[in-house]
């Protein structure tokens, strides 16, 4: 009988970027296997589901749902580098604005071995549905004390605004309209006009700016306080 030896292959050494992929897939499968628990209130970033992808996402902290939902702006995976912002425009990371997420979504706070999942990595762009609706925004009229204390009260709450343009807008009016009178529309107060999410929980405290306009609202609720 005729005996076939086989030899052994040597021991080829990785390059450098192989090396690098060998970590990054190890550092994926880490991620996968051990994620790091993420509870409403942290200001880390979270990794968040979209379709078969993860992506990278802020929190934006006071602008929640009860347990179920946070507002979050999807990020390029490497933020905050001056490469990823570019190519984060290319990929449409920076356009999105702040989004409404369920928590379920949210897999853990982002390890770097989530990057290898995004769609950045895969030189996809984003999805023009992310399955996550806008994150709406208000504005807040304020009184407060004008011996530099906290003290004072809500004027006025104008919201929910599907998009910050509508915000700013009324925003610029009412600035307008109070410049000069900030210290004369309520005793003792300086009133001023404010950004801030739109608290879904206390929807009933807020003044729908689409079917009033913003400043007869303003004038109404001085009227109101004067009375």
């Amino acid at each position: 009988m005729k005996r076939t030896l086989f030899r052994r292959c040597s021991h080829v050494p990785l390059t450098s970027e192989d090396q690098a992929v060998v970590d990054q897939f190890r550092a994926t499968l880490t991620a996968l296997r051990n994620p790091q628990p993420w509870t409403p209130g942290g200001a880390q970033d979270v990794a968040v589901r979209i379709g078969p992808f993860v992506e990278r996402a802020h929190t934006r902290p006071g602008d929640d749902h009860g347990p179920d939902m946070i507002a979050v702006a999807l990020v390029h995976p490497d933020t905050p580098h001056a490469s990823a912002y570019r190519h984060g425009r290319q990929l449409g990371y920076t356009n999105r604005g702040w989004l409404r997420c369920e928590t379920t979504a949210i897999l853990g706070f982002w390890q770097p071995g989530y990057a290898m999942l995004t769609h950045a990595a895969a030189g996809l762009p984003l999805p023009d549905d992310t399955g996550m609706e806008l994150a709406h925004y208000a504005l807040y009229i304020e009184a407060r004390k004008r011996d530099d204390s906290l003290d004072g009260f809500t004027l006025l709450r104008l919201g929910p605004y599907a998009q910050t343009r509508h915000a700013q807008q009324d925003y610029d009016r009412l600035t307008a309209v109070l410049e000069g009178r900030e210290t004369t529309l309520v005793p003792g107060h300086r009133v001023s006009a404010r950004f801030g999410p739109f608290d879904v929980s206390d929807h009933q405290l807020f003044a729908d700016p689409y079917e009033a306009d913003a400043v007869a609202l303003l004038d109404a609720a001085v009227a109101g306080v004067s009375a």
